[in-house]
């Protein structure tokens, strides 16, 4: 009896025009898609901030929470990725899906300079890379992010160790089995 290839893994758009669309996840231990349960609770977090808003989805991997912006009204998405396979992959989704409004930046999002202000950043860096700290600090500035501006972070550590900017708080964070998440805001002046 001969054995059949696994099928691959599939994650799906939660809500919006592309509700129940799939995504294909390469099987690479780097490539950690952000949990259903933890994407459901930052949209619903987001919900109301999503309509017209500018998308910086780094460290893009599948794509999967830029994709479910674009779903729920983004009116731009900006992907980085570094491994080429995920770069032709999310080129691909954005042409099928047709949405003419994002962009898939092949490259390290850490040398990357500012040149548009976004309404929400999400920062899941890979884990191994213990870089949390770093991109808070990078991202966490007025060149990023419009005044009421949001960054996602997701870490596999409480995010209450990471320092952030006197400035900014965490608007809201939680915890879903082993991965800890986020949402930095900037203070009210």
């Amino acid at each position: 009896m001969k054995k059949s290839k696994p099928l691959p893994q599939c994650i799906h758009i939660i809500a919006g025009k592309h509700r129940g669309r799939k995504i294909a996840v390469d099987d690479r231990p780097e490539l950690r898609p952000s949990p259903n349960r933890v994407r459901e609770t930052v949209f619903n977090w987001l919900q109301f901030e999503l309509a017209g808003s500018y998308v910086l989805d780094a460290f893009a991997g599948t794509g999967a929470m830029g994709l479910e912006t674009l779903s729920r009204g983004a009116q731009s998405a900006l992907f980085c990725e570094t491994h080429a396979h995920s770069v032709q992959q999310l080129r691909a989704i954005l042409q099928e899906w047709k949405e003419p409004h994002a962009r898939v930046l092949a490259g390290d999002v850490l040398v990357l300079e500012p040149n548009v202000r976004y309404d929400v950043i999400f920062l899941d860096p890979p884990f191994s890379q213990n870089i949390h700290q770093k991109l808070v600090h990078k991202f966490a500035q007025d060149a990023w992010l419009k005044p009421h501006g949001k960054i996602y972070l997701e870490a596999n550590f409480p995010l209450e160790n990471i320092e952030l900017p006197p400035q900014y708080f965490w608007h809201k964070h939680s915890k879903a089995g082993k991965v800890y998440f986020g949402l930095i805001a900037k203070k009210d002046e």
